[in-house]
C-alpha cells in the first residue's frame, strides 16, 4: 500500500507541476517548487501515518473517484471539481509568474505555507476521529459505517471541509496569486454545496446521523454555518 501511496502522490504532484510550470512558461518559480515539495512531504507523512493507524481508511482514500455505491451526483461533482482545480492552477501560473498580474510580499507567501501546514496536520486529527472519511460520498456498509461524533466532529459536522478552506486560502497565498485567492471562495462554495447534498444522503441512509446533525448545529464554523 505504501508503494501505491508514493506512486499516486508522485503522479498527482507531476500533474500539478505540469499545470503550474506550463502556465508560468518557466521552471524558475521558487514558490511553486516549495509548494509542491510541501504538499509532497505532508501528503507522504499523513499517508504513512494512516497506513499504520487505519489502513482501511487509507485504502479508501487511495481508491478511484468513481466507485460502486457512490452517489451519482457526487461523480459529476468530482469531475467538475477536478476541472475547476486544474483551471485554478493554470490561472495562478499565468497570474503570479507568466504575466505578473499579482504582486505579493514574501511574508504573505510564508503565511500561505503555514496555512497549508496547519490544514494538513488538522486533517490527521480528522482521520483519527473518522475511519469513514472517504474522498467519495457513499455509505461504507461493508466496513460497518457509523456516525463519527468525537474529536473535531463534536464541534462541526464537516471538519475536513472546514480545514480544506484554510488549504484553499493558503495555496494562492503561497503561490503569490491575488487572482487565485479571489477564486478560492468559488471552491469553498462548491464544498458547501457538496456538504448539503452529502448530509441529505447521510440523514436518509446512515442510522443516527439525523440525530447527530440536530445535536451538532454547525457544518464548517461554529456559530457561523
Amino acid at each position: 500500500m505504501i508503494t501505491r501511496l508514493v506512486t499516486q502522490n508522485v503522479l498527482w504532484l507531476a500533474v500539478m507541476g505540469v499545470l503550474l510550470f506550463g502556465a508560468a512558461h518557466t521552471l524558475a518559480w521558487p514558490a511553486a517548487w516549495c509548494y509542491l515539495i510541501e504538499l509532497g512531504g505532508l501528503g507522504l507523512w499523513v499517508g504513512v501515518w494512516l497506513a499504520g493507524y487505519d489502513p482501511a481508511l487509507l485504502a479508501e482514500r487511495l481508491g478511484s473517484f468513481s466507485q460502486r455505491g457512490q452517489s451519482a451526483w457526487d461523480k459529476v461533482f468530482l469531475v467538475c471539481v477536478a476541472i475547476g482545480w486544474c483551471a485554478w492552477l493554470v490561472l495562478m501560473g499565468l497570474d503570479a509568474r507568466r504575466f505578473h498580474w499579482s504582486s505579493m510580499g514574501p511574508w504573505l507567501q510564508a503565511v500561505g505555507a503555514l496555512a497549508i501546514l496547519v490544514s494538513m496536520v488538522a486533517m490527521r486529527a480528522v482521520f483519527r476521529a473518522n475511519s469513514f472519511a472517504a474522498p467519495v460520498v457513499k455509505i461504507q456498509a461493508e466496513r460497518g459505517h457509523k456516525v463519527s461524533d468525537s474529536g473535531p466532529y463534536a464541534y462541526v459536522r464537516h471538519p475536513m471541509y472546514a480545514w480544506a478552506i484554510l488549504f484553499l486560502a493558503g495555496t494562492p497565498l503561497m503561490l503569490g496569486s491575488w487572482w487565485g485567492l479571489a477564486c478560492a471562495p468559488l471552491l469553498v462554495a462548491a464544498l458547501a454545496y457538496r456538504a448539503v447534498l452529502e448530509e441529505r444522503m447521510l440523514c436518509a441512509q446512515l442510522e443516527g446521523y439525523a440525530q447527530y446533525a440536530a445535536r451538532v448545529r454547525y457544518r464548517f464554523l461554529p456559530h457561523v454555518w
